[in-house]
């Protein structure tokens, strides 16, 4: 089928269909990764993974909970850190060692997202997010399916986008439509869920980013999605 011009749905269903178990959702539980968790269980049964960085918030671990209750069609895997990696990184730099540095703050990223990301993709063809184009001016750039790389083995994959050209409205439209459970953080002011020491509430006029890594000037971006994506697979993909 051609992709362009498709409503997410349809392109949830290109992807089941075009790469059967060998596509996973990556997913946060944050607003955007529920909606695509709902839809895709309407599908039938579905792949999904998580980071656990063994820093998230009570919150999100509670609604991981309730989510893999009420959709019983996701086969949730559950990525964790290199346990050696991060007490050696704990040892030379600290439990917290993410406010001293720009550089400290991605080697954290590193050993707890981004490991672990290359682990669950490895045996992948494809994965699915649910960023968006607003939320940053690197996603703003990407495509609804792109090429992509394994981080570590740098092994081509496809990365699949559904929410790409959503708006932060549109998410929460649909939420409340379809009573779609979700982190009871956002009504706490976390329009962006991470790590909790990485993760504030926003004031009013704020970016929606702005709560994530809020003492750095630049870069709202922890390193999952900016990996050398190459060049573009083709939107009319058939």
């Amino acid at each position: 089928m051609e992709l362009v011009g498709k409503s997410t749905t349809e392109i949830l269903q290109w992807a089941v269909q075009q790469f059967g178990d060998r596509v996973a959702l990556a997913c946060s539980f944050g607003a955007e990764d529920m909606v695509l968790i709902d839809m895709l269980s309407r599908l039938g049964k579905f792949k999904a993974f998580t980071l656990d960085t063994g820093r998230l918030h009570e919150e999100t671990y509670q609604l991981m909970a309730k989510a893999t209750r009420r959709y019983p069609q996701m086969e949730l895997h559950i990525m964790f850190p290199d346990r050696a990696a991060v007490e050696q990184m704990v040892k030379e730099k600290g439990i917290n060692l993410f406010y001293d540095s720009v550089e400290n703050r991605k080697t954290c990223c590193y050993v707890r997202k981004i490991e672990p990301l290359s682990r669950a993709l490895e045996g992948l063809d494809a994965w699915m997010t649910g960023v968006r184009a607003d939320q940053t001016p690197h996603r703003a750039t990407m495509e609804v399916v792109e090429n992509d790389v394994i981080p570590i083995s740098k092994r081509p994959i496809v990365k699949i986008n559904p929410l790409l050209h959503w708006s932060y409205e549109q998410v929460w439209e649909y939420i409340r439509a379809n009573q779609v459970p979700y982190n009871v953080l956002h009504d706490r002011g976390f329009p962006s869920i991470g790590c909790a020491p990485c993760t504030r509430a926003i004031e009013p006029g704020e970016d929606l980013r702005a709560g994530r890594w809020w003492w750095e000037q630049d870069n709202k971006e922890c390193g999952l999605h900016v990996t050398a994506q190459g060049d573009l697979v083709r939107t009319n993909v058939t």
